[in-house]
């Protein structure tokens, strides 16, 4: 997304919680920055791409003993706006919103969709949620690195959104596996079996982009598992405060669980079919 940003001509500023990932935008022409506040000191726009809530939190306000670690609402400037690209709770979102508005700062949350392959192509679809005037505002960045902005609501309908992609794509790649699992026990040729059933109704995204990494047992990075199962427990957590079960989100959840307590965290959230490679 960084690496589109500057390809487009915006000058862009970069800092990394870890030190290192950074170096190639920096030789691409970025500025590097020390701290969160350093990077936050001349921008207008301050965009955050990190785990989860406790890191978006510590970027933004935790205080810090190390300099090089000063939080960003230590150099934002009145009229800058954040726009946040991680994926974190609604309610997390809305209390950010808060809390750097009293700083005379603006807020969006923006989490995208799409794996590193819509990362790199610049094709991610957008969740926006916040004030139409400040999504107007920062339209030019979003166009850069998303293909479909969507503006959804008010700040945490963004989030919201994510939680239902999230629900979408733990039944979607858990049905895929499924059904590799049982077209392989079956001896049917698989290849030509998911040729076929990608031009009907089973067709998905899932199937035309998962499927032959599920076949061949590889899974190459595109959305970590681990990180997946996070998204999850917050539509998980979501749909529970809104009074809704998600059994099968749930039983999802459960299969996710039992990788990640395999090792198989930093996989593909496609390693779903492991589960079932197991029970052979």
């Amino acid at each position: 997304m960084a690496s589109n940003l500057l390809a487009a001509g915006f000058p862009l500023t970069v800092h990394n919680r870890t030190a290192g990932p950074e170096q190639p935008l920096v030789a691409q022409g970025a500025r590097l920055a020390t701290s969160p506040a350093a990077a936050a000191a001349a921008a207008e726009l301050l965009c955050v791409c990190v785990s989860d809530d406790s890191a978006v939190e510590a970027v933004l306000f935790a205080p810090q003993t190390d300099p090089h670690r000063d939080p960003a609402s230590a150099g934002l400037s009145p009229g800058s706006l954040v726009i946040d690209f991680s994926t974190i709770a609604p309610a997390t979102s809305q209390s950010l919103a808060v809390r750097l508005a009293k700083l005379g700062v603006a807020y969006l949350d923006a989490p995208v969709t799409g794996g590193t392959e819509g990362a790199r192509a610049g094709s991610l679809s957008v969740l926006v949620g916040g004030a139409a005037a400040d999504l107007e505002r920062v339209r030019p960045i979003l166009d850069v690195v998303g293909g479909r902005v969507s503006h959804l609501g008010p700040v945490g309908a963004g989030q919201q959104a994510k939680a239902v992609n999230q629900v979408l794509v733990a039944g979607s790649y858990a049905a895929v596996a499924e059904a590799m699992a049982l077209g392989q026990r079956l001896g049917l040729p698989m290849e030509q079996v998911c040729d076929a059933l990608a031009a009907g109704a089973a067709g998905s995204w899932a199937l035309e982009n998962r499927a032959a990494n599920m076949l061949n047992g590889h899974f190459p990075l595109g959305f970590r598992l681990s990180l997946h199962r996070k998204d999850l427990a917050i539509a998980l957590e979501t749909a529970a405060a809104a009074g809704l079960e998600l059994p099968v989100s749930e039983l999802v959840a459960s299969l996710e669980d039992e990788l990640l307590a395999a090792g198989h965290g930093n996989d593909d959230v496609s390693a779903l079919a492991r589960w079932f490679s197991k029970r052979k």
